[in-house]
């Protein structure tokens, strides 16, 4: 911590029970730190220093999100989030005043005090995260280096460390971090990007990193929403070779967060605007002069960091008057890089200074003339080549066969690898003690185990000498052999190990499992490798959130040319997992159908109950997305049969695609049972530890579905709650589209069937966002034609073109289950628009569609909209819409849908009304008002009770 950060002075916004320290970005209620976003935070700090004025929302808007253009919804969004975290109840105004068509003000008296930062409880500052290991060497002549580099980051939000391999950036780079942590204002996290191969990868391995897990099919639009309102450095280490993609990253993820900054580390600046570049030098040197005396020398970096590590291999070396002058020397031949250094001065107990100098100089001629690699490889290329050559020829054999690891690895790990049948275990290890010491491997102790590395420039090194020793591919082999150990390890602790402990003990195998996986199917030779690689990994890939890595290798193990190394059993999950990523990655396409149903023939085959349960809840929820009713229903009854089978958890699953099932096709009573009884039923312990589970939370489908139920039969607080529960397991499961399905058919739909349009407009937005932030087409084409109803109710004009395109995106994507109710909205919008008979010819085909398919739940509030269509844009046909109410009417009392009788019970009366009166219509209403037993508070009932009050005298 610097000196001026600990003697700053900071001001306290004290008001009610909650403390503001803007400065330090923190709030306190009763001393315990508040849970808020960062955008909430900052709406609080605005309004708090203005306390009484009136602050503009345009105003607010330019504060909290500057140079970025934002619609008014999410400073909505943003200010419900702080009046909750706030505590304030609903029409409340204790804290913060709603000043309409202006702004806001904050209206709490507030006391002002100045404090020091000593004066801020400990307990009272949120602990910073990081993933830093500790260093176990001092860092050497980089002080002003790293002094100016934390200077620029606080002016600006992307600083690269460039400079050629070996020159000290990683270390440099781990000094600021290490520096930030000490200052405890930001979370901090170092992402090791040497290893990545696939440029592609680099969102997900900043997520991995920093303890994201997303099911997404966009990780960077994903990383980018989290990372909005994180207080937060990230290195970025070693970018040289996916320079585009982190450029194409940092710019991404920068626009959106003011509060992220960036440090990375490369041999070229990422050339993205507002990048500060901070060249690092070698480390200084002395100049040539026989006179130089050894205080001299040791004025110089470079020497220090010579002596340094001398010493540490050779506790005896001194530097004397006599080696000053030569020391210097190998420090300028080396150009001052810090990795050169090491390696060199690791041999001055064998060579002497003047031996090794005379070595270093010979060796430097013969590698001047390497032709092979990029340039900036040559120069440290020679160092290692130099080094390598003075190692045992085992020492050699085990850093050549230990460069096959794209990360970092453990005793056994390298063992599996390097140890031919054999060779002696414990030579091997005393080898990998040499390598080092020798700096040619790093060594770093994590969770009370010794975790090993080979630096980028020297794994790059050593993978060419594996290969030209004709080593490359047996090392490879063994290497994936290892991993295959590896993920039926990992996938025995998904069950034994809480997901965080899984995540830190495997998180970092992703690399070495994707890089077995490339080599496999590189090589013929490796074909049943390859497949039972890919099988092994479907597991690790679910927990990783890996759907579309894992759909891609699936796809590939499932290749014609890979038919004879493919079991039966093997066939099953290749294709069961298919089903399943492609259904959540791209929707309810063919192929889908395609992969399901032929692992489901081939579990029945295998006479495998656990199998056909997987493939049986697939294809009913791929049923059910396509709008298929009653094939998801009888797929369902096929589920509940195999509770004979001993699968207790059989009659649960099928309740709850039954249940969404029967709700579409009209038969409430029985839905809401099936529903109920998996949302009121004990937990199961779940014995499909190998299955392939992604998929829906089966309660989380029955939740959302029995709050639609439930108004439908006229009990609106229930299916408030339940909305509510359901959104907050879907916010829970950090899984895209479990939230989307929440955000849309939960939470937005309820909104409006209660007539709460500022709620439903809130959860629309986040849905549209949300869906777009995934990548997720069909969810984002959904909630746009469930806004289009809502846009419709507010009153407003709609994009006619727009909702076409979205009307085709839906039917074409094949996720059908609400295709009707928007292509409704759509006719709506037509006959507002002037096309009157197009409007209802489109309301007429949604309804044909809800027929044909049994989805016929939805067809009574369609006939009311056609009744108002008709009302409103042919006033002389009246009697028609007349008619067409009174048929709603009967349809909803039919299936005893209360929710919608109501509706048109209503415009039945508001018509009758201005046409003479109707005393049937009038008792109808009266007679479904009286059927309600709860729910007076929302939309439909009240407007009931003021049309019932107003009722013309007879």
């Amino acid at each position: 911590m610097t000196a001026s950060l600990a003697s700053s002075d900071y001001q306290s916004y004290a008001f009610g029970p909650f403390r503001l320290i803007s400065e330090r970005r923190l709030l306190f209620r009763d001393g315990q730190p508040v849970r808020i976003g960062g955008r909430a935070l900052d709406i609080l700090t605005v309004l708090v220093e203005r306390a009484g004025e009136t602050v503009g929302k345009r105003e607010l808007i330019a504060r909290v999100w500057p140079n970025l253009v934002v619609e008014e919804s999410n400073l909505k969004v943003n200010m419900n989030a702080l009046r909750r975290a706030l505590g304030e109840g609903t029409g409340s105004s204790r804290y913060i005043a709603t000043v309409v068509g202006r702004g806001y003000r904050f209206v709490s008296p507030i006391h002002i005090r100045r404090f020091s930062n000593r004066d801020i409880p400990s307990n009272e500052v949120s602990p910073v995260r990081h993933n830093l290991a500790a260093r176990t060497t001092r860092i050497i002549g980089r002080d002003s280096v790293i002094e100016a580099i934390q200077a620029e980051l606080r002016e600006a939000r992307i600083v690269s460390i460039v400079g050629p391999g070996g020159i000290g950036k990683t270390s440099v780079a781990r000094a600021v971090a290490e520096r930030t942590l000490a200052a405890g204002r930001s979370d901090v996290w170092l992402i090791d990007l040497s290893s990545l191969s696939d440029a592609d990868l680099v969102p997900s391995a900043i997520a991995t990193a920093i303890g994201l897990t997303a099911h997404s099919a966009n990780m960077l639009e994903s990383l980018s929403e989290y990372l909005r309102d994180q207080d937060m450095l990230l290195i970025l280490d070693s970018c040289e070779h996916v320079i585009d993609a982190v450029a194409s990253v940092v710019d991404r993820i920068v626009a959106g967060a003011a509060n992220l900054r960036i440090l990375a580390t490369s041999r070229e600046p990422l050339r993205v605007s507002g990048e500060r570049v901070r060249r690092l030098p070698g480390l200084a040197a002395p100049e040539g002069s026989h006179t130089l005396s050894a205080e001299e020398a040791l004025t110089f970096p470079a020497v220090q960091l010579f002596v340094e590590r001398a010493t540490d291999r050779d506790e005896t070396f001194g530097l004397s008057d006599a080696d000053a002058p030569a020391v210097a020397e190998i420090c300028r031949r080396l150009d001052g890089l810090a990795l050169a250094i090491e390696l060199a001065a690791i041999h001055v107990g064998t060579l002497g200074v003047r031996g090794l100098l005379s070595v270093l100089d010979d060796r430097f001629r013969v590698l001047e003339t390497r032709r092979g690699g990029p340039a900036r490889h040559r120069t440290l290329f020679a160092t290692i080549d130099w080094s390598y050559a003075r190692l045992s020829e085992p020492e050699q054999r085990l850093m050549r066969r230990l460069s096959v690891f794209a990360g970092a690895f453990n005793l056994e790990s390298a063992c599996a690898v390097a140890l031919d049948a054999g060779m002696d275990r414990s030579g091997m290890i005393a080898d990998l003690s040499e390598l080092v010491s020798k700096s040619l491997i790093s060594a770093e102790l994590r969770d009370a185990e010794m975790e090993y590395r080979q630096l980028d420039s020297t794994r790059a090194y050593s993978l060419e000498k594996l290969a030209e020793c004709g080593e490359l591919d047996g090392a490879r082999r063994r290497h994936a052999q290892h991993c295959l150990e590896l993920l039926a390890v990992a996938k025995d602790d998904i069950d034994r190990l809480p997901r965080q402990e899984w995540m830190a003990s495997y998180a970092g195998k992703v690399d070495d499992v994707r890089a077995a996986l490339r080599w496999t199917f590189s090589k013929p030779d490796s074909n049943a490798l390859s497949v039972g690689l890919t099988v092994a990994a479907i597991p690790f890939g679910k927990q990783m959130s890996l759907i579309q890595e894992c759909r891609m290798a699936v796809e590939r193990a499932l290749g014609e040319s890979l038919a004879e190394y493919r079991s039966v059993r093997d066939d099953l999950l290749l294709n069961l997992t298919l089903g399943a990523t492609l259904l959540h990655a791209l929707g309810p396409l063919q192929r889908v159908k395609e992969a399901l149903g032929k692992a489901l023939r081939i579990a029945e085959d295998l006479c495998d109950a656990d199998m056909e349960l997987e493939c049986l809840r697939g294809l009913s929820e791929y049923e059910l997305w396509t709008g298929d009713s009653r094939s998801a229903l009888a797929l369902a009854e096929r589920i509940r049969a195999l509770e004979s089978k001993g699968r207790q958890e059989a009659a649960g699953d099928a309740d709850a695609q039954a249940g969404a099932a029967l709700s579409w096709l009209g038969a409430l009573g029985i839905a809401r049972q099936r529903l109920e009884s998996i949302v009121h039923k004990p937990a199961i312990v779940d014995r499909r530890s190998d299955a392939v589970r992604f998929d829906f939370d089966q309660r989380l489908i029955a939740r959302g579905s029995l709050a639609t139920v439930m108004w439908l039969q006229g009990y609106a607080d229930q299916a408030l709650e339940t909305a509510r529960r359901q959104l907050e397991d879907a916010e829970a499961s950090n899984y895209a589209v479990s939230l989307c399905s929440a955000l849309l058919h939960g939470s937005a739909m309820i909104a409006m069937y209660v007539r709460d349009y500022a709620a439903a407009r809130n959860f629309m937005d986040r849905g549209i966002e949300h869906a777009r932030r995934h990548g997720l087409t069909i969810w984002r084409a959904m909630v746009i034609g469930g806004s289009s109803r809502l846009n419709l109710y507010l009153g407003q004009k709609l994009n006619l073109a727009h909702l076409r395109d979205n009307l085709a995106e839906v039917r074409d994507g094949g996720f059908r289950m609400r295709y009707p109710n928007y292509l409704t909205n759509y006719g709506e919008a037509l006959a507002r628009q002037g096309d009157l008979d197009g409007g209802l010819a489109a309301i007429d085909e949604a309804m044909a569609i809800s027929r044909s398919n049994g989805q016929v739940v939805g067809i009574p509030e369609m006939l009311r909209i056609k009744g108002n269509v008709i009302r409103f844009q042919a006033p002389d046909r009246w009697q028609e819409a007349i008619a067409i109410y009174e048929e709603s009417v009967e349809l909803a009392r039919r299936d005893q849908a209360l929710g919608w009788e109501l509706r048109s019970a209503m415009s039945l009366v508001k018509l009758w009304r201005l046409h003479g009166g109707n005393a049937a219509a009038e008792a109808a209403l009266a007679s479904c008002f009286g059927r309600f037993t709860e729910g007076y508070s929302t939309g439909d009932l009240r407007q009931a009770q003021v049309l019932m009050a107003s009722r013309p005298a007879e």
